[in-house]
């Protein structure tokens, strides 16, 4: 598996001037004429103020909610836009949330196999099968039959990551998933994470409020402004693939730390200002 992300066949995603709106009687916008194109195999880092509309403009590449304006294309193909206001949910764009929506009743297996059978897109034995496969790919291999409760909350996100490639998406839509990880469990997660992008390369939709998660995982990271949320800068992040911890202690890494922490704060100061809430 190359690591350029520009080889992949497919996960391009284009979002141009999207809006949303919500509310009847005291409006507000969200997202407003927001344009974002991201490469087939890309992992591309979200980050912005709370509260500034990410997991809106998420939401809507999922299709959980539709858009007011603008459009929405993967891989040149319409997801949403003025003749499709919401995008249909498919399984080529899988979401994982920050708080876990594993089956707590369902083995760890019987999680992972879930959806393929339920989609009548393999058959149970198929689907058992690649199951098992990816969980120990995933350095699962052990726990197939163990119930999620008996996972530590890492393990937990890993099992959620693999039912979601189980579907072979060509878009991972990832918000917040390590949120609640300890600083150890966090980069166990990391290393994870790209060990299945460089085995899948998979493009990668990723919000995050962590700066050193955005730049060690991401090839850009986009710093959205305060709401309503557009693109305010993209940050390359010219450290080659693939990575490991020892990136953190280099000067360049470094240094573009203090460049989107500067960014990042400069719209943290502007939500405050207005009183933006969490969210």
């Amino acid at each position: 598996m190359t690591t350029d992300h520009h080889k992949s066949a497919r996960g391009a995603l284009e979002i141009a001037d999207a809006v949303k709106v919500y509310g009847a009687g005291q409006r507000f916008t969200a997202v407003d004429h927001c344009s974002l194109s991201i490469g087939a195999g890309e992992i591309c880092m979200i980050v912005g103020p709370s509260g500034c509309g990410k997991t809106t403009l998420l939401n809507a590449i999922a299709g959980f909610h539709g858009l007011d304006e603008g459009a929405i294309t993967l891989d040149g193909e319409l997801l949403c836009g003025p003749e499709r206001p919401t995008a249909p949910i498919g399984h080529d764009r899988v979401v994982v949330f920050q708080n876990g929506a594993l089956f707590p009743w369902k083995t760890n297996l019987d999680n992972v196999a879930f959806g393929p059978i339920v989609q009548k897109r393999m058959t149970p034995k198929a689907a058992r099968a690649k199951a098992a496969q990816l969980l120990a790919d995933a350095g699962l291999a052990g726990y197939e039959n163990a119930y999620p409760a008996a996972l530590s909350s890492g393990l937990q996100r890993r099992v959620e990551i693999v039912r979601a490639l189980i579907n072979d998406p060509a878009v991972l839509l990832l918000d917040e998933p390590y949120r609640a990880l300890d600083a150890l469990s966090k980069s166990v997660m990391h290393e994870a994470l790209l060990d299945t992008y460089y085995r899948t390369g998979v493009t990668i939709f990723f919000i995050t409020h962590d700066l050193e998660e955005a730049i060690f995982l991401g090839h850009r990271v986009v710093v959205m402004t305060s709401r309503p949320c557009r693109v305010k800068q993209i940050f390359e992040i010219d450290i080659p693939h693939p990575r490991d911890y020892g990136v953190l202690t280099s000067p360049r890494f470094r240094e573009l730390a203090a460049e989107i922490s500067a960014a990042v704060e400069e719209e943290a100061l502007k939500s405050f200002a207005l009183g933006e809430k969490e969210g």
